[in-house]
């Protein structure tokens, strides 16, 4: 089994936070570029910033999940930060993509791309909290050994599967969509509307398994076990 969860632990690392990571910020950051609400340079040095940590970092990284075999403390550490760079690139991204939103006043045209630059933004977001926060609470060596497989886990999994490359996927599919047919009229009530209940679902989920990890703690705490007892 150790010898299986190793390899597997190579391939989940360095194919989905490596590959993945890599793929979700160059194409957030291209077309933030080509709608212009970031800046090409920007874009650019995101993008080799990425795939620079992807290449050096990829392998350092995938060290934080081989809590099992042995490892030594110190390469537990070292991959923990490793990993946790990987969201830097795409974070810097979606800030400046947020912060430059207000430009759709000045320039009309990127009023009918508003939604779909919230869900680009929404993709950095969850990227920094599902991926980097909730990731790397599980990722320090005293963490691994005592919180994998709790419902942290599974917040950490959620947060940075659907909450990242589940909204990226929908911004891509609307990115689509909306250029094909640039002249056509959206009803973008229903859109915005679309966009919260997904947003609302995923904090939900991640508020609800907390919760219920916190009360199960509590019920099975030395002093309600005495009481019960």
């Amino acid at each position: 089994m150790t010898v299986v969860e190793y390899w597997r632990w190579w391939v989940v690392h360095l194919w989905v936070e490596g590959f993945f990571e890599v793929f979700a910020t160059v194409v957030i950051a291209y077309l933030f570029a080509r709608l212009k609400v970031i800046n090409a340079e920007n874009a650019a040095y995101a993008s080799l910033l990425s795939g620079a940590i992807y290449l050096s970092g990829g392998i350092i990284g995938t060290l934080h999940h081989l809590y099992f075999a042995g490892t030594p403390t110190v390469a537990l550490a070292f991959g923990s930060v490793f990993s946790a760079l990987e969201i830097v690139p795409l974070v810097f991204v979606g800030y400046e993509a947020f912060d430059n939103i207000r430009h759709s006043k000045v320039r009309p045209w990127l009023a009918q791309y508003k939604w779909v630059v919230y869900f680009f933004v929404a993709v950095a977001f969850w990227n920094l909290v599902g991926a980097g926060i909730f990731g790397f609470m599980i990722n320090p060596p005293i963490a691994l050994y005592y919180m994998q497989g709790l419902n942290t886990t599974a917040v950490h999994a959620h947060g940075a599967l659907y909450g990242v490359y589940g909204t990226l996927g929908l911004g891509l599919l609307l990115f689509c969509m909306r250029a094909m047919q640039p002249e056509r009229k959206w009803n973008t009530k229903l859109i915005g509307f679309a966009f919260w209940v997904f947003a609302i679902g995923a904090a939900a989920f991640v508020w609800f398994a907390l919760k219920l990890m916190l009360t199960k703690g509590e019920s099975n705490s030395p002093d309600i076990q005495r009481v019960e007892a």
